[in-house]
């Protein structure tokens, strides 16, 4: 979901507390242009854990996670059986990805967080709702699909209210950049889906201009698409939706 971060310098220190850079440098390679990055798409706001979070870290995390590593990862030996794979990337608190994948237990799904609080609120609700198709990764997400998820693994990406960066001297943090769709389309299937959703007019024009621009991929809609049924309303969207804010859907397919 969308997160408030505090109006830092381009060069904010606290940035530097966990890798998760965004290149904006030109290549051939979607691989490639990850390999020097200079550009974060996030500041670590660890905050504080609750008890309950606290335990399913201990508790639960070890059994439902992935650690990072610099080989390709074999899907279907993490979850312990073939089906379609879905990632989502910045999982919040997990509400979202814990319904989905509840609602959807013929497919499964890796969510990627690098909070602590978010991590172990997603155990939480993968221990209380017995969820067998939920893997979670703290790590960053840009390393985990560069090193880890091999080419055209992937049935779809979700990517639901990513942080705006509403200011312009902050556009390049933002984490759908050109290059990073380019990547995210190199681990798609032919037929396989990227989602983005935010609460941003002006993020979404961003996102519709930037995979507009991604050769690999086409628009499943005519402009923005209506909200997928799979993908539940918020209690902050609901919220924003009563006071006339809108939310804009995008959802793209991996060309055949």
């Amino acid at each position: 979901m969308t997160a408030t971060t505090p109006d830092l310098p381009d060069s904010d220190p606290s940035a530097s507390a966990t890798p998760a850079e965004v290149s904006c440098t030109p290549s051939g390679d979607p691989e490639a242009r990850f390999s020097s990055r200079s550009i974060r798409s996030f500041v670590l706001r660890q905050g504080r854990m609750s008890v309950a979070q606290q335990r399913h870290m201990e508790e639960t995390f070890p059994r439902v996670s992935i650690p990072y590593r610099v080989a390709s990862l074999d899907l279907d030996a993490a979850f312990g059986r073939p089906a379609p794979k879905i990632v989502e990337i910045g999982f919040g608190m997990g509400e979202t990805t814990a319904k989905i994948a509840a609602a959807l237990p013929d497919k499964d799904f890796l969510g990627i967080e690098v909070h602590g609080p978010g991590v172990g609120s997603l155990c939480k609700l993968i221990a209380d709702n017995g969820l067998a198709n939920l893997r979670i990764m703290q790590h960053d997400a840009v390393e985990v699909l560069r090193d880890m998820i091999p080419e055209a693994a992937l049935a779809g990406v979700h990517v639901f209210f990513p942080d705006p960066w509403h200011k312009k001297r902050h556009h390049k943090r933002r984490i759908i950049q050109a290059d990073f769709v380019a990547l995210i389309a190199s681990r798609l299937a032919p037929g396989g889906y990227l989602h983005c959703a935010t609460d941003w007019e002006e993020y979404a024009q961003w996102m519709m201009e930037i995979l507009s621009a991604e050769p690999a991929l086409e628009n499943t809609a005519d402009g923005f698409a209506p909200r997928p049924d799979y993908r539940p309303l918020t209690k902050f969207e609901n919220r924003g939706l009563r006071l006339g804010h809108g939310v804009w859907d995008l959802v793209f397919r991996k060309r055949g």
